[in-house]
């Protein structure tokens, strides 16, 4: 073997360098004395903290969305409830000034020594009145779903001046009528438009607009009543052959034979039920509840209008009595209506003290010592 030969180099035998070996975790010293070892802090990672604050501002947008929306809603509530209350009060105006002139329509019917000229001026003056009741009704503008009901309530407001102007009318055409029964039935056939105008007014403006706002949620909002004939009975065509005698006797002469009056019958104290007795001391219960009922007859021959009652309780000295008075629109001839007077207040309590209650004498009455009544009462608190 030669030199060249021992010369060779065999690199592929040559163990590899050695590595360092890389260095331990060190494990964290014990503090001095027995307590546990530290944690190690955890870092939070990356990202988190920015996701958190995005989460937050979606949650505050949506929460001042919903906010947004009920305030919307409440203010669109608060609009419309605003929109009918303003309607109805408008409507409530109108409907109160009809019904007056109805109860003037009334009065006049029964007025003493009235003539057939003057009681058709006087109707047909309420009859242009009531014309610019409609007329002021038809220029308001209601909410959009009462526009059916409001445009009844104009029909009925027209109704009721078209039937002032035809009963105004109708007594002109029997002003000089022989027949008093055929001139009673053309002015009740004139009445009864007055008294369908109220069954309207109640079925297609009161009921239709409580329907319509009860279906779009609108509460606390009132529908005003208006009552024109506020006894159907003078509609009747013995009510109203009684009326044209009652005019017509202050030109021709007196209604034929018979006698006018009116009398009081009982005097019935509530919720008791106890009939008062004008012989006798009476003990009445006073509870919050305390009525009187004063019932009313007429004693003679004919219908009557506009019969006063009144209730008067006399308190100790120093004090103003308690007084009431109620009206019997109209009553006929041998009929016994009643009259119930409430609210009265506070009597003296366990004191003697009286009620008195007086009818009014109506025109041509000549025995008026039914009329009134006194009782003596002692008022217990039960």
């Amino acid at each position: 073997m030669s030199e060249r030969d021992t010369d060779i180099e065999f690199d592929f035998f040559d163990e590899p360098e050695t590595e360092e070996a890389p260095d331990r975790p060190r494990t964290p010293r014990r503090p001095p004395g027995d307590g546990p070892p530290r944690r190690p802090r955890m870092r939070t990672p990356q990202g988190f903290i920015p996701m958190l604050r995005l989460a937050g501002l979606i949650a505050f947008l949506i929460l001042a969305v919903i906010v947004l929306v009920l305030l919307l809603r409440g203010c669109a509530s608060d609009s419309k409830h605003a929109r009918y209350s303003g309607y109805m009060d408008k409507m409530s105006t109108i409907a109160h000034d009809s019904a007056q002139l109805g109860k003037q329509l009334n009065s006049t019917l029964a007025a003493t020594g009235i003539k057939e000229t003057e009681l058709e001026s006087r109707i047909n003056g309420f009859a242009a009145t009531q014309q610019q009741q409609a007329d002021a009704a038809s220029s308001v503008n209601p909410p959009g779903p009462l526009h059916t009901a409001h445009d009844h309530a104009v029909e009925v407001l027209e109704l009721r001046a078209s039937g002032l102007r035809n009963l105004a009318d109708a007594f002109a055409q029997t002003a000089t009528a022989k027949d008093a029964s055929d001139a009673g039935r053309i002015l009740a056939a004139q009445m009864r438009l007055l008294t369908a105008s109220d069954v309207n007014w109640d079925f297609y403006f009161v009921d239709e607009s409580k329907r319509v706002m009860q279906e779009h949620g609108v509460t606390n909002v009132t529908v005003p009543d208006s009552t024109f004939i506020v006894n159907p009975d003078l509609a009747s065509s013995q009510a109203m052959e009684s009326v044209w005698r009652h005019v017509h006797g202050t030109v021709s002469g007196p209604s034929p034979g018979g006698n006018h009056g009116s009398a009081l019958q009982s005097v019935t104290a509530l919720p008791d039920g106890k009939q008062l007795d004008p012989n006798a001391e009476n003990t009445v219960t006073a509870t919050t509840d305390l009525a009187f009922r004063v019932a009313v007859q007429d004693s003679g021959s004919f219908q009557e209008f506009d019969i006063k009652v009144t209730l008067t309780i006399a308190r100790t000295q120093g004090q103003k009595p308690i007084t009431r008075t109620k009206t019997i629109d109209i009553i006929n001839a041998g009929e016994t209506k009643t009259v119930v007077f409430s609210d009265l207040g506070a009597p003296p309590f366990g004191v003697p003290t009286t009620v008195k209650v007086d009818v009014q004498p109506v025109p041509g009455e000549k025995t008026t010592s039914n009329n009134s009544a006194e009782y003596r009462v002692i008022f217990s608190l039960g």
